[in-house]
C-alpha cells in the first residue's frame, strides 16, 4: 500500500497549518478545533517550515508556563522527516518506528499535501489484513465445496 492511498481513505483531505508567528496558546485551541496531535507549520499555508504537536507542548509547559504565550516557531520542530506520496506504507512505519514519530508530513514538489498519523497507518494496516483474512477465508470455503 503506497502514501497516497491511505491519504485517499481520509475522512478529510484538509491540511490544517498554523504560521509560526502564532502562539501557543492559538496552537492549543486549533489543534481542539480540529482534534488532531499535530500541525503543519507553515508562513504560507503550502510550504513546510516545521511541525508542532500537542506532546512538543507538553514538554515545554512542564519547563516554563509562560509558553503559551510565545510563539509557535520556539517549539516546533524545524528539520522534519517527510514522505512522498509514492512512498510504501512499510517505509513510513519503519521511519516512524525508527524515530519515534506519531505525525510525518506528505510533500510533492514542495508542497505539504498531507500528513500521516500512526493511526493512519494502522487503520490502513488493519484494512490490508482484513481483506487477507477475506481473501483466505474464501479459498479455504472454495476449497471445501
Amino acid at each position: 500500500m503506497r502514501i497516497s492511498e491511505v491519504l485517499a481513505a481520509k475522512a478529510s483531505h484538509d491540511v490544517i497549518t498554523i504560521s509560526p508567528d502564532e502562539t501557543v496558546r492559538e496552537l492549543l485551541a486549533r489543534l481542539a478545533e480540529h482534534n488532531v496531535g499535530a500541525l503543519i507549520v507553515s508562513a504560507d499555508g503550502s510550504t513546510l517550515d516545521g511541525i508542532v504537536s500537542e506532546r512538543d507542548v507538553v514538554r515545554r509547559l512542564h519547563e516554563d508556563e509562560s509558553i503559551l504565550d510565545h510563539a509557535v516557531s520556539t517549539i516546533m520542530t524545524a528539520d522534519v522527516a517527510t514522505c512522498e506520496p509514492k512512498q510504501s506504507v512499510n517505509d513510513l512505519m519503519q521511519v516512524m518506528t525508527e524515530r519515534r514519530f506519531r505525525h510525518v508530513p506528505v510533500v510533492q514538489a514542495g508542497k505539504v499535501t498531507g500528513i500521516i498519523s500512526i493511526g493512519d497507518v494502522v487503520k490502513s494496516r488493519m484494512s490490508e489484513l482484513e481483506f487477507e483474512r477475506d481473501q483466505l477465508d474464501s479459498y479455504v470455503h472454495s476449497a471445501q465445496s
